[in-house]
């Protein structure tokens, strides 16, 4: 009984043996799968044309000069202007949000650099006395950097006023401006606001308020600034007949008004 199952056990396993030898055989003499013929691969999709670009860029150029380009910001925070570019330095203003016509208080843009701490700190035009003041304040207080390409001169000793863009003239009129003793201060301002609400016979149909302030009237309302505007006595211009304002005729105010944004360097010679 033994002897005979042993013999079967033995006879299986040969022939599992042969088995597997017969596929191992079987897979090392099939040769690997033809290639397909010609005629299938050609008969394969292509694929899809290259998509055409949105945009194509142009060859590069150079930048244009930066000469007649000036630089302002909002006041987006209650900051205080500084002496230095620290926050240790000596206050020199206090800026608010808005000026004292209401408006979105703003400031010229000078410089800017980074402190030991890597802070960005920006030099500022600041409207106050003494006219030309300038202060730092924290990049954070300021809002986006605005840009004009526009610049106004005003001529005192020729009663005339230019305003140029990029550089090039592009409106001249005539100027009537502070007469003896509350003289128009010369200096270097910015325009600070634009103003419709004042629309008067004093000041004409459209106002622009600057940074620039009148040493004769501190005692005035917000400080005695200089304003830019019109009148409805156009016989008075040219002349030496304000209080430290300079006056337009009607028609060129309108003009101006079209022309000069907010934050337009003026300079007063």
């Amino acid at each position: 009984m033994t002897a005979s199952r042993t013999r079967r056990r033995a006879i299986a396993a040969a022939v599992v043996a042969a088995a597997v030898a017969a596929l191992g055989a079987a897979s090392v003499a099939s040769p690997p799968p033809a290639a397909p013929p010609p005629s299938a691969r050609a008969a394969a999709p292509a694929l899809p044309p290259p998509v055409e670009p949105a945009f194509t860029p142009g060859a590069a150029r150079r930048l244009g000069s930066t000469r007649n380009l000036s630089h302002w910001a909002p006041i987006r925070r209650v900051t205080t202007a500084r002496s230095g570019p620290r926050p240790g330095a000596p206050a020199v203003k206090a800026l608010g949000l808005r000026t004292p016509e209401g408006t979105q208080n703003a400031v010229a843009v000078l410089a800017r650099v980074h402190d030991d701490r890597g802070r960005i700190w920006v030099r500022v035009a600041l409207p106050m006395l003494p006219n030309g003041s300038t202060g730092w304040v924290r990049r954070r207080a300021l809002g986006g950097y605005q840009t004009v390409h526009t610049r106004l001169d005003v001529d005192l000793g020729r009663l005339r006023a230019t305003l140029f863009r990029d550089g090039r003239p592009i409106l001249r009129a005539d100027v009537a401006v502070g007469m003896p003793g509350w003289e128009t201060p010369r200096g270097r301002f910015y325009v600070r606001n634009r103003l419709t609400r004042y629309r008067s016979p004093a000041y004409g149909p459209v106002a622009f308020g600057t940074s620039a302030r009148s040493p004769f009237a501190t005692d005035w309302p917000a400080g005695g600034f200089i304003g830019i505007h019109g009148t409805d006595q156009p016989e008075l211009v040219p002349g030496r007949v304000s209080h430290g304002c300079i006056r337009m005729r009607n028609r060129d105010i309108r003009a101006l008004a079209r022309r000069m944004p907010v934050g337009t360097p003026v300079r007063i010679r």
